[in-house]
């Protein structure tokens, strides 16, 4: 493999992961919109001072880092659990669509995958590079590895294990932030929910169970990783 490649995703994933930036980009700007109405609106019916501590505790809660993503997820799939595994272990796992398919571009150098995304009308970017292992374990099943950090940071940990199911492989993997977040990303965390399923539709892969809620979230507000 060259020291830098350039790589070419499926046409359907990156469809899928445009409408999802064309949702959540404006609700993430729209976010600190809403809270100054609710600041304004409470200035309106009571007074100055309430007014600021409901200020207070909105940006508190936007800008402090207290969310900690976690959960697990089953997948199934009609292919044979060696395809599935080559999948896994490619620069574009199945199970990060939203990752690979939103970025600008998704070059192998030395053989890490590197995910370019840029925001703010181009006047930022960031580098999410991929990180992978895997192993067979005694029982046939296979262990997979994933981390993605962005320029260079621990961001998300992956353990993927994939298994034959009466001639179906199935997949299931637990994952974990590695930062935590303020309550501003949870519409981006909410919106990606509803488009991570149908990328991973689009890639053959039927979603069996998933434990990740809105109320798994904000029950973890305060507590440590």
């Amino acid at each position: 493999m060259p020291s830098n490649q350039q790589l070419t995703r499926p046409q359907q994933v990156l469809t899928i992961a445009n409408s999802y930036l064309k949702r959540e980009r404006p609700a993430t700007a729209l976010l600190p919109v809403a809270a100054l109405l609710v600041v304004a609106g409470v200035f309106a019916v009571t007074s100055f001072l309430p007014a600021i501590v409901v200020g207070g505790l909105l940006t508190t809660g936007f800008l402090v880092p207290l969310i900690q993503p976690r959960g697990t997820v089953r997948l199934r799939t009609d292919t044979d659990v060696t395809s599935v595994v080559d999948s896994f272990t490619s620069p574009v796992p199945p199970i990060l669509p939203l990752q690979w398919g939103t970025a600008d571009e998704v070059v192998v150098e030395d053989g890490i995958p590197v995910y370019t995304l840029s925001y703010l009308s181009g006047l930022r970017s960031v580098e999410i590079s991929l990180h992978r292992d895997s192993r067979s374990i005694s029982d046939g099943s296979h262990r997979i590895n994933l981390q993605l950090r962005m320029d260079g940071t621990p961001w998300s940990r992956y353990a993927v294990d994939v298994y034959d199911q009466d001639g179906q492989a199935e997949i299931e993997y637990e994952y974990e932030a590695d930062q935590r977040f303020g309550l501003r990303r949870l519409p981006q965390r909410l919106i990606a929910d509803r488009y991570f399923e149908a990328a991973l539709r689009a890639q053959g892969y039927t979603v069996v169970e998933r434990n990740r809620s809105v109320t798994r979230y904000l029950k973890q507000l305060g507590c440590g990783s």
